[in-house]
């Protein structure tokens, strides 16, 4: 018994913070038992579709218990914390009632049922045990009461039903006692005897298939699949969760669902380059992050509104492919915790000023790690910049839901024919992975060819929107 009711006592679930989430980390407790919290007090931080998050207690009260450690991965709706929203102590638990309990019932259960005289004619009492019933032939009521009857009178148990005679095997009484000292029934015997008579050699013959039998060495059992070892000096195995988990489901459910496909074009984009360095003394763009991304996000987004079915979703169970009429645009992001995808919600209705301003604070939250999964969520199309770690191009995985992702290689002065010449300008590669069922093969070029233009002559930009 506890001093207090538990009517007082509220607890508080883990919440789907995103949609479709079933479980999330507990990173860290802000709070311990005998704690006051108020309502919107953030209690602790869980880790969960890609994103730190804090959670708020919806009460006022104290803190009764921590139902969980830090570290440990609870399933949405579980309990995590109890709170006694009276106001009063934690509650003192009262061990000598608790102790008395049990020994009650223990004395209860100890005294043993009395055992029933049974009188002879009148049968047994009938039993308060439950038994399953008995597979076979179903007994009536009257057969039964005449078989116990009949034991008690002395006169035994009531004869079973005659069964069918078998046929006793021919033999001698020699080979009789033969097979019998040797173990044999006659009845499995095949006889070659005159008229159907087993003789000694039968008996022998059924002996002897037996006897290698049981002195032939047995099969060697199969050996156990030895257990992978680890060297635990020269190894670390860390366990996948969170973050990295979240990420492996949805690359292994893009990769195995959609049928992709990459197609490449490499651009010189020294002009695009040329512009970057104007913006950035441009008024307009003071304070703001000015870089490539940003100019070829806006290609990205002139592109879709000359080739508007790439901006696309595939609906398995409807059988529908969806037409999305607004662009959240995806941005690739590296975090301490792995991959993220955040994205900039209604990107085509955007200045360029203002895609700047989104972009500068999507990368600022994301490697905070404060990005919430609302803001992974509803993406339409994804860019991923790996040019970034030096690398020339890839062959990127779609986000889930998504019809299309753009990988840019990195910027490179190369040799390049411009007006009939070779001269050093910038150039980089573009990947574009799409999916198969809904991008043929001409929107996702035309498409590709449009964001390249428009990277080669940024002029575009203004013509084309």
């Amino acid at each position: 018994m506890t001093t207090m009711t538990e009517a007082s006592v509220r607890e508080f679930k883990m919440p789907d913070v995103g949609e479709g989430l079933t479980e999330a980390e507990i990173l860290k407790w802000y709070v311990q038992v005998g704690d006051k919290v108020t309502d919107g007090q953030v209690v602790c931080e869980v880790e969960t579709a890609k994103a730190a998050v804090e959670l708020p207690i919806p009460y006022d009260g104290v803190v009764r218990e921590l139902r969980f450690p830090e570290g440990t991965t609870v399933d949405v709706g579980m309990s995590i914390i109890a709170v006694d929203v009276s106001g009063g102590e934690v509650p003192v638990v009262a061990e000598p009632e608790l102790a008395a309990a049990p020994a009650a019932a223990v004395e209860e259960e100890a005294e043993p049922q009395k055992r029933q005289p049974v009188l002879v004619g009148y049968g047994v009492a009938a039993s308060s045990t439950k038994r399953r019933p008995r597979k076979g032939p179903e007994v009536t009521v009257s057969a039964a009461a005449q078989a116990v009857q009949s034991e008690l009178n002395g006169h035994g148990t009531a004869a079973p039903a005659p069964a069918p005679v078998k046929e006793r095997p021919l033999a001698k009484p020699p080979v009789r006692k033969l097979a019998k000292d040797l173990g044999v029934d006659l009845a499995t015997v095949i006889p070659s005897g005159p008229d159907g008579i087993i003789t000694r050699e039968d008996v022998h013959a059924a002996v002897a298939p037996a006897e290698p039998v049981t002195e032939a060495p047995t099969a060697p059992a199969v050996a156990p699949v030895p257990v992978p070892t680890y060297d635990t000096s020269r190894e670390t195995r860390i366990p996948v969760k969170g973050v990295r988990k979240a990420t492996a489901q949805a690359m292994i459910g893009s990769a195995f669902t959609a049928p992709h496909v990459t197609e490449f074009v490499t651009v010189d984009v020294t002009r695009t380059m040329k512009l970057v360095e104007e913006l950035k003394q441009d008024k307009e763009f003071a304070g703001l992050r000015v870089n490539p991304l940003l100019l070829i996000a806006k290609a990205i987004l002139v592109a879709i509104r000359r080739n508007p079915d790439i901006n696309a979703s595939w609906d398995e169970a409807a059988q529908e492919i969806v037409l999305k009429h607004y662009v959240n645009l995806g941005i690739a992001a590296a975090t301490p915790r792995g991959l993220i995808v955040p994205n900039i919600k209604d990107a085509q209705s955007k200045t360029l000023p203002q895609l700047s301003e989104a972009l500068g604070d999507l990368v600022t939250t994301a490697r905070e790690g404060k990005t919430s999964p609302a803001a992974m969520q509803g993406g339409t199309i994804t860019i991923t910049n790996v040019g970034v770690f030096g690398v020339d191009t890839g062959t990127p995985i779609l986000n889930p839901g998504e019809s299309a992702i753009l990988a840019v290689g990195a910027i490179k002065l190369q040799p390049w024919v411009h007006k009939g010449k070779i001269k050093p300008r910038q150039v980089t590669t573009l990947a574009l992975s799409f999916d198969h069922r809904l991008v043929d093969g001409e929107l996702g070029s035309k498409f590709l060819a449009d964001v390249a233009a428009i990277l080669e002559q940024p002029k575009r930009l203004l013509t084309w929107a």
